[in-house]
């Protein structure tokens, strides 16, 4: 199967359309036909509706496998050629909203860094393909547990670190004065919906062997202050690392006290380190995962 039939066939099931899938990629409309047709006639198979343009069933099928078949093309590309270039004197590092402590600030370099905070889906696909050496992901875990992380591609994981979590309550709220919440007292609360920031709700429902934890209010940002700021105003409970949590104006953060789960950072890298990343790697102390 040709990647770059594979390719175009992905921007057109996105965009629903020829035209806009040509004008993404650079094509002339024809050469977008001309693709999905040799992809089509290589299956055996019509992957596209063309009135509405959409999948067909067996095109579902395809974009299924796609999007990872894609992302590993794309990583090892990125790691040989890595392999083959001479080491960055700078360091790009892409963190989660609350996975950079304060003791991995403290540890990079005093200059030569490039920071973004993106939403912790999607550092793991940034670090295999190349968009940045390392990665800084969180979420909950048993303790000394790893965390489960997308298969995107062959990474390395090492553990930074873990602390305890908290829940952040507005400070008149009927449980403030709670001395330990328990996971299952908090099934049925107002909660937001913050995946790329706070505790993601499908982790508290694995956690709490539940369908619960119902979302008032979705949050798709990336900024910590706005998630409080939310909390505070009494828009919907969450779970933050107990760092994070204690100290916020108008909150009180209560401990978690069942299940037993810790917030846990882990430092991912794609290949062996090398230059300021190792040196990073190395202040940090990190041990394998």
């Amino acid at each position: 199967m040709d990647p770059h039939l594979l390719r175009t066939y992905v921007t057109v099931a996105r965009l629903a359309s020829f035209s806009e899938a040509a004008r993404e990629l650079g094509y002339t409309q024809s050469a977008v036909s001309q693709h999905i047709a040799a992809l089509e006639q290589d299956l055996g198979a019509a992957l596209l509706t063309r009135r509405p343009v959409a999948p067909t069933p067996a095109g579902t099928r395809l974009l299924e496998h796609a999007s990872p078949l894609l992302l590993r093309l794309d990583a090892a590309r990125a790691e040989v050629i890595r392999m083959a270039a001479a080491p960055e004197q700078g360091l790009t590092l892409a963190v989660a909203p609350a996975a950079l402590t304060r003791r991995t600030a403290e540890a990079l370099p005093p200059t030569g860094v490039t920071l973004s905070v993106l939403p912790r889906d999607e550092i793991p696909a940034a670090v295999a393909t190349g968009a940045v050496d390392l990665g800084l992901v969180d979420g909950l875990a048993a303790p000394n547990d790893p965390l489960r992380l997308p298969d995107v591609a062959p990474l390395t994981a090492r553990g930074v670190g873990q602390e305890p979590v908290a829940v952040l309550l507005p400070a008149d709220h009927p449980l403030a004065r709670r001395s330990g919440l328990r996971l299952d007292d908090l099934v049925d609360a107002r909660w937001l919906d913050a995946p790329a920031t706070g505790v993601p709700l499908a982790q508290l429902r694995a956690a709490g062997g539940t369908s619960g934890f119902r979302p008032a209010l979705r949050y798709d940002g990336t900024d910590l202050r706005t998630l409080t700021t939310l909390a505070a105003a009494g828009h919907g409970l969450t779970l933050l690392p107990r760092s994070v949590a204690v100290g916020v104006p108008g909150t009180v953060a209560v401990p978690l006290t069942a299940p037993r789960v810790v917030h846990r950072t882990e430092l991912l890298h794609a290949g062996a380190l090398r230059g300021p990343a190792a040196a990073l790697a190395a202040r940090l102390d990190v041990t394998r995962s």
